[in-house]
C-alpha cells in the first residue's frame, strides 16, 4: 500500500485527478482542499501565473481521518489517515500529452465544470481520458456564486440533469455531482471570502475512496515532473511512482541521459521514508546530477525500458472523434510519457472465408481493446486503407478486432503494455471536435533502427488483388492465348506458374508470354469445355476477315458479336515482402 514508514501514524495515499476545462476554476478548488502543497504545487509557471491558468500537473494534498469503510477494508494494514493527492492537470488543449501523463496513476476523477458555461470542448477531452484511465469520477460544478441567489438552485439543477445527459453512455453513468464556490469573487477577489461547499466535497470524496491496487513489484517506473537542487544535498526528483517500488540506496536509471544514480534519500510531502511504492508521491534526492537536464521524464529500474523506433499496438477508434482514420495518415501518439508523430497502417483479421477464419467472439464494446486474438507474428493479418467501424453501413455493431503499425518520426522510450493514445493535436484547438481519435495497447516494439529491413518482414500483412484480362483466342484444347492482363512492360516471368481462372469454369495456369505486347500462354489441364470451344468456334469463322488499312489482316480487332471470355488472376502480396512475392492459396 502507499503508506509512509513513519512507525506512529501509517497514511494511505489516494490520487485525485482534478480536470476540466481551461479557466474552470481547478486550481482554485484544489487550493480550497489542500492545506501541504509539495513543490509542483500551484502554477509556478510565469505565464500561468499572470493568466491564472494551470500549466503543468501541479501537486498538492490533505491528510483526512481514515472513513470508516476503509478500516474495514485494509485488513492487516492499519492506516490511520488518508491523504488526497490532488493532481490538477492542465485545461489547455495543446496539453492533452501532460494530462495523459499525469492520468495513469489516477484512482479517482474529479471533473470541473464551470456551472454558468456547462460542458466545453476539453470538457468532453477531459472525460474521454477519464473514460480510459480512470474507474471512479465526482463532478464539480464550480462557480456558483456567479449565480443570482434566487434563481441558484434551479440553475444547478439544470445543469446537474444536463450532465447526467451526457454521462449515461460512459463509464461514469450515475456519478455524484456536487456544487460549489472555489473562490468567490474570482480569482482576483480578496482570500476574505471563505468557499463554499468545500467541507461537503470532503465528504463526498471521502465516501468515493476505495483501496487502490498497489503492487509493489517489478520493475521501477516513476513519473519525474520537477527537477532542482539542494545545496549540499544533491538533486531532487519529484514524481509518482506508476509500478514497483523504490528505496535508499536503490540504483535507478533515467533512460532519456542514459545515466544511473544511487538514490541517497526520499521524502513524502516533507517528511523523510525509507521507501516508497506504486501510487506514491514522493521526492528522491540523487547527487552529482544537473536538474537542468531532467525537468520532466521517466527513472526506472536500470535497463528496464525499451527505446522503440516502430510498434503494433491493438486498437479502438474512440466514438466521439469525427474524422477517418486512414493508413498512412499520421497522428500525434501519446505512449508513456511522450507524445511523438508516427505513420499509422491499420490492419485486421482475414476476411471471413479466407484461409484463416477470424474468431466469432468479438470483445464488448465497453471493454477498450481487450482484444480476443492475442497479436502473433505466426498468423497472416489483412492490410486495411483504414480502420474499420462496427459491420457495414448504419449497424451499430462493436467494431472488428484490429491492429495498427506505428512508425514514430523519432524513437520513444516507454513500458511494455502500455497505454497508447493517438490524437490530430493539429485541429484548431477552438474548433468544438474531439481531438482524440484512437486508443490501444503497446503489444510489440521494435528496436532496432533497420526495422523496416529485420522485423517488418515477419509481420504478414497482405493485400488481395485482382486482375482482369481476356482471351483473345484458343490454340487447342488444351492452350489459350490471353491479353489485357499485364503491361506491355511486364516483367511476365514473375507470373508464370500462377493459376487464374477463365469466366466460363475453367482454371489453367500461366505458361509464359507470348510475342511482344503483353499477351500470354495459358494451359488448361483439365481441357477447354465443349461449350467453350463452341464460343469460339462460332466467332472465329468471322474472324481474320477484317483488313486493316496497310492491307494485312489485324489480329487486334476486337469482336463484338459476343460475350468475351474473361480471365481472373487472383493472388495475395505481403506489404513488408521485400522481394513482392505473389502468393496464391
Amino acid at each position: 500500500m502507499s503508506e509512509s514508514s513513519d512507525t506512529r501514524t501509517k497514511t494511505l495515499n489516494f490520487n485525485v485527478g482534478v480536470l476540466g476545462h481551461v479557466d474552470s476554476g481547478k486550481t482554485s478548488l484544489a487550493r480550497a482542499l489542500s492545506s501541504t502543497a509539495s513543490t509542483a504545487a500551484f502554477d509556478k509557471n510565469p505565464q500561468s501565473r499572470e493568466r491564472g491558468i494551470t500549466l503543468d500537473l501541479g501537486f498538492s494534498s490533505f491528510t483526512v481521518d481514515l472513513p470508516d469503510h476503509l478500516r474495514d477494508s485494509v485488513g492487516k494494514q492499519p492506516y490511520d489517515s488518508l491523504q488526497f493527492t490532488l493532481v490538477d492537470c492542465p485545461g489547455h488543449a495543446s496539453l492533452i500529452r501532460t494530462i495523459i501523463g499525469g492520468a495513469q496513476i489516477i484512482d479517482l476523477m474529479m471533473l470541473v465544470v464551470d456551472v454558468v458555461k456547462g460542458v466545453q470542448t476539453q470538457t468532453a477531452e477531459c472525460l474521454l481520458i477519464g473514460e480510459l484511465t480512470c474507474p471512479r469520477m465526482v463532478v464539480v460544478l464550480n462557480k456558483i456564486d456567479l449565480l443570482p441567489p434566487n434563481k441558484r438552485q434551479s440553475a444547478i439543477e439544470k445543469m446537474t440533469k444536463r450532465l447526467h445527459k451526457t454521462l449515461e453512455n460512459t463509464r461514469f453513468k450515475d456519478c455524484p455531482v456536487i456544487a460549489v464556490a472555489a473562490k468567490p469573487g474570482g480569482p482576483e477577489a480578496p482570500d476574505t471570502e471563505e468557499p463554499q461547499g468545500v467541507p461537503q466535497l470532503i465528504e463526498l470524496l471521502k465516501k468515493q475512496t476505495y483501496l487502490p491496487k498497489r503492487d509493489p513489484g517489478g520493475d521501477l517506473l516513476m513519473a519525474v515532473d520537477h527537477c532542482f537542487s539542494i545545496r549540499g544535498q544533491g538533486t531532487v526528483m519529484t514524481g509518482t511512482i506508476l509500478q514497483g517500488s523504490l528505496a535508499i540506496n536503490d540504483t535507478v536509471e533515467i533512460p532519456a541521459l542514459k545515466v544511473t544514480k544511487k538514490i541517497k534519500s526520499v521524502q513524502m510531502f516533507r517528511k523523510p521514508v525509507s521507501g516508497a511504492m506504486q501510487g506514491d508521491r514522493v521526492g528522491v534526492c540523487v547527487t552529482q546530477f544537473d536538474p537542468k537536464l531532467l525537468e520532466r521524464g521517466v527513472v526506472c529500474t536500470p535497463e528496464s525500458l525499451r527505446t522503440l523506433f516502430a510498434a503494433v499496438i491493438s486498437v479502438r477508434k474512440i466514438g466521439y472523434f469525427k474524422g477517418s482514420l486512414s493508413t498512412r495518415a499520421k497522428f500525434h501518439i501519446t505512449v508513456g510519457h511522450e507524445t511523438v508523430m508516427a505513420k499509422v497502417t491499420f490492419f485486421g483479421l482475414p476476411p471471413a472465408g479466407a484461409s484463416e477464419p477470424p474468431p466469432d467472439s468479438k470483445p464488448p464494446p465497453s471493454e477498450p481493446c481487450s482484444l480476443e486474438t492475442p497479436f502473433t507474428f505466426d498468423r497472416e493479418y489483412f492490410y486495411q486503407d483504414e480502420y474499420v467501424t462496427g459491420q457495414g453501413e448504419g449497424s451499430s455493431g462493436p467494431d472488428p478486432e484490429q491492429w495498427a503499425l506505428l512508425e514514430f518520426e523519432r524513437p520513444v522510450t516507454c513500458p511494455s503494455l502500455c497505454l497508447v493514445i493517438g490524437s490530430k493535436l493539429d485541429t484548431d484547438i477552438h474548433a468544438n471536435a474531439c481531438r482524440l481519435a484512437f486508443q490501444g495497447r503497446l503489444l510489440q516494439g521494435f528496436e532496432d533502427k533497420n526495422y523496416a529491413e529485420t522485423d517488418l518482414p515477419r509481420l504478414r500483412i497482405y493485400k488481395t488483388k485482382h486482375k482482369e484480362g481476356q482471351v483473345e483466342r484458343v490454340t487447342d484444347d488444351y492452350t489459350v492465348i490471353g491479353r489485357s492482363l499485364f503491361k506491355k512492360e511486364t516483367n511476365l516471368q514473375l507470373f508464370v506458374g500462377l493459376k487464374v481462372t477463365l469466366s466460363t469454369g475453367e482454371t489453367g495456369v500461366i505458361e509464359g508470354g507470348f510475342g511482344q505486347s503483353g499477351k500470354f500462354k495459358i494451359r488448361i489441364q483439365e481441357g477447354l469445355r465443349p461449350e467453350t470451344k463452341q464460343l469460339f468456334s462460332s466467332t472465329s469463322k468471322k474472324k481474320g476477315k477484317s483488313v486493316s488499312k496497310g492491307g494485312t489482316a489485324n489480329e487486334e480487332e476486337p469482336r463484338t458479336d459476343f460475350q468475351p471470355v474473361s480471365i481472373h488472376l487472383h493472388f495475395k502480396r505481403y506489404v513488408f515482402d521485400p522481394h513482392k512475392k505473389m502468393v496464391q492459396s
